[in-house]
């Protein structure tokens, strides 16, 4: 049997999970209504906003109080928002559930035949509601406390209320402790700023130092790119240091000179400016040739191979005089012919 309630009563509950309906007539240019629910501790207000369970926020952590989606009558009458409540699972801190509605493009007096039914979740399919109540007299608002749920020595029971909030649901949140930032609000606030500062541009800011120059932190130079770099020259053989020449001491042979060229023999030729340079010898033990820079921008002179040293020129051959024979003079008139 349902008990039809009206504004103020109560009655106790003995189901463990109960559905809170609004339910309402789908009439022409009526605004659509939207079910929410508040858990509320002794103090009467919410632990967090994560109380506050509604279309955005459809499910408590918990999972003790669930939003349920609207549902329509097949013929598009009727339209009802719901939502569920565990109360034995509800925790101790929990003193009562709020279930509150809002109106959407409209105030509560455009809507048709609105009322509040209860059910007994665990009750079988097509059961009558618990209690119904029908909300009237709520004024010009756009958002009411429909009813509650509420402890009472260790027993839940419901309660219609029935009380609209001439501020909507911000209102209504903030008085249960919802934090609800109302952008309608605070957007002119926010563009007023603007509209000064493109009447009289603000001063400028002193100009802060260059966190770059500043003690303690390095600049990294910028970036250079790097040049081609050319082929590396080939290596070049180092120069061979003079072998020093062992010098005989006293009582040991000593080398044999060179003979010296007497008249009659070629002479060794002159040297220096103007005339013509003998060839240098090379390879092991002679000195090196003039080394030519070598790198980036000379050109590079290709590895030579060493060149054994040309043998000694032997002087020619000069022909010799011919010797007539050796006579003596005549030594005195006893050897003179007669």
């Amino acid at each position: 049997m349902t008990h039809v309630m009206a504004k103020g009563a109560n009655i106790s509950l003995t189901a463990a999970a109960v559905r809170a309906v609004l339910r309402w007539s789908a009439a022409p240019g009526s605004p659509d209504v939207d079910a929410s629910a508040l858990l509320v501790g002794a103090d009467g207000k919410v632990r967090s906003d994560a109380d506050f369970v509604f279309y955005n926020q459809p499910r408590h952590p918990s999972g003790v109080v669930r939003h349920l989606p609207k549902q329509r009558t097949p013929d598009g009458g009727l339209v009802s928002d719901a939502v569920e409540v565990d109360l034995a699972k509800l925790p101790p801190e929990v003193d009562r559930v709020v279930v509150a509605g809002s109106a959407e493009g409209g105030s509560f007096p455009a809507v048709t035949d609105l009322r509040v039914l209860l059910h007994d979740v665990g009750a079988a399919e097509g059961a009558e509601a618990i209690a119904e109540f029908t909300v009237t007299d709520t004024g010009d608002v756009s958002a009411l406390v429909a009813a509650e749920l509420y402890r009472r020595g260790g027993v839940w029971k419901f309660r219609a209320v029935g009380q609209g909030y001439a501020s909507g649901l911000v209102g209504l949140a903030t008085d249960f402790g919802i934090t609800v930032e109302d952008e309608a609000a605070t957007a002119p606030e926010r563009s007023e700023p603007a509209a000064e500062a493109q009447a009289e541009p603000a001063p400028a800011a002193p100009a802060r130092p260059d966190p770059r120059e500043e003690p303690g932190t390095y600049t990294l130079a910028p970036a250079v790119p790097m040049p081609t770099t050319p082929p590396p020259p080939p290596p070049t053989a180092p120069p061979v240091p003079a072998q020093p020449q062992a010098q005989p001491g006293y009582g040991y042979p000593q080398a044999p000179q060179a003979p010296q060229p007497t008249y009659g023999y070629p002479q060794p030729q002159p040297t220096g400016y103007g005339y013509p340079q003998a060839p240098q010898p090379q390879g092991y033990g002679y000195p090196p040739q003039q080394q030519y820079p070598t790198g980036y921008g000379y050109p590079q002179q290709p590895a030579q191979p060493p060149v054994a040293p040309p043998p000694p020129a032997r002087p020619p051959q000069q022909p010799q005089p011919e010797q007539t024979p050796f006579a003596l003079p005549p030594q005195g008139p006893q050897f003179q012919p007669r």
